[in-house]
């Protein structure tokens, strides 16, 4: 099935018609900002989802066993031909299992100048385990990686250069001056305590508290940029927001690794005070370097109640807070400066439409100073 594209620089290989599941709804954010921001076609792979969840698993799972990866194709009679050549390729792969799909995809490599991956959840102690699928980044000429623990043992693995890079938000989405009255009083999204979570149900049974959180098993997305808005709307209708540090419940002695999830991206652009647990490794250090950026409380807290209570009279520093937290999302967080990153990072050119979000991002900001009232508390 041969494609020509009109003339862009850039090509995304997208995996949002494949992979459905809710973790996915922030990459597939950052590709439409590059895209914004940059001269970009976007090949989004397509097969039958519950086809391919069986052709990619057993891909993967024969990867294991076989150093031969150029046949392991998880999208089986399905052959896309690039016939135009790029200067860049990008491909987010949050999965090491995700790099498969690119035997789909016949001439990427060879019509690509430069090609980057962007290496999302890779745990230190898993690199040995998936070697072969790790050897299949060689192709790269770049690979940018967030989960820095795990960074030096990839590249001694590959010999490829592997530089840091942290998550992002679409941050002229996610904060607004002029969003109505913060009317949640709690929002929980993903992993949560028991104990913290039944603390606030009741809370919510018997009093004035508007608890929001997860409720069902299911975790795939009917369509990510509706999940994307519902999820930034009720973030900025929210006065708090739990948050912790990456897979925290399944962290132990086998796995003492911490990373910085995107849940702190999101929280700060949203402006919502966010209480929990943050990671402690040198990125959230860099990242979220202003006073009280996240108010720690335990992990298993039942006075909840009390917790929030206390905050709520403090108000002048919720305001801080807000202000400080959405400011150094607009300034530092948002996805252009990622992609900013990346390029400059790999010797390349940004293109001028670049500059005029970081324009907007800079108005935007001026904006919050004053701070609104009803960023503060309904």
């Amino acid at each position: 099935m041969p494609i020509n594209f009109p003339e862009k620089r850039t090509l995304i290989i997208s995996l949002r018609k494949l992979k459905y599941h809710v973790s996915r709804a922030a990459i597939y954010e950052f590709e439409d900002v590059i895209s914004a921001c940059d001269s970009v076609d976007l090949l989004e792979l397509d097969y039958h989802p519950e086809f391919f969840k069986v052709t990619n698993n057993l891909s993967n799972q024969a990867l294991h066993f076989s150093k031969i990866s150029q046949y392991l194709n998880p999208l089986p009679g399905r052959k896309i031909d690039i016939k135009k050549e790029y200067e860049v390729l990008f491909f987010f792969s949050q999965s090491i299992k995700d790099i498969l799909a690119l035997n789909s995809v016949k001439g990427w490599r060879s019509k690509c100048k430069f090609a980057i991956c962007w290496m999302d959840e890779i745990w230190e102690k898993d690199i040995e385990k998936y070697r072969n699928h790790l050897n299949l980044l060689d192709q790269f000429d770049a690979i940018f990686m967030n989960f820095s623990s795990s960074l030096d043992e990839v590249q001694k693995l590959l010999k490829r250069p592997c530089y840091p890079i942290h998550y992002g938000v679409d941050a002229l989405a996610f904060t607004h001056p002029q969003v109505p009255i913060r009317s949640i009083d709690m929002l929980s999204v993903g992993r949560r305590s028991s104990i913290t979570h039944e603390s606030m149900v009741e809370l919510a049974d018997t009093g004035d508290f508007f608890y929001v959180y997860d409720t069902l098993n299911g975790l795939n997305m009917k369509y990510y940029k509706y999940h994307r808005s519902l999820y930034k709307n009720l973030l900025k209708r929210s006065n708090f927001v739990l948050v912790n540090k990456a897979k925290f419940d399944l962290l132990g002695t086998s796995n003492p690794q911490e990373e910085v999830g995107p849940r702190f991206f999101e929280g700060a652009a949203s402006g919502a005070i966010m209480l929990g647990y943050a990671p402690v490794c040198q990125p959230f250090q860099e990242n979220f370097d202003w006073p009280d950026a996240v108010i720690e409380i335990p992990f298993d807290c039942p006075n909840i109640g009390e917790v929030l209570q206390d905050l709520r009279s403090q108000t002048e520093r919720l305001e801080s807070i807000r202000r400080d937290s959405m400011v150094n999302a607009l300034l530092r967080h948002d996805w252009v400066y990622r992609w900013e990153y990346i390029l400059t990072t790999c010797g390349l050119d940004s293109l001028p439409i670049l500059s005029k979000r970081k324009v907007q991002l800079q108005e935007v900001s001026q904006g919050l100073n004053p701070l609104h009232k009803s960023w503060v508390e309904h």
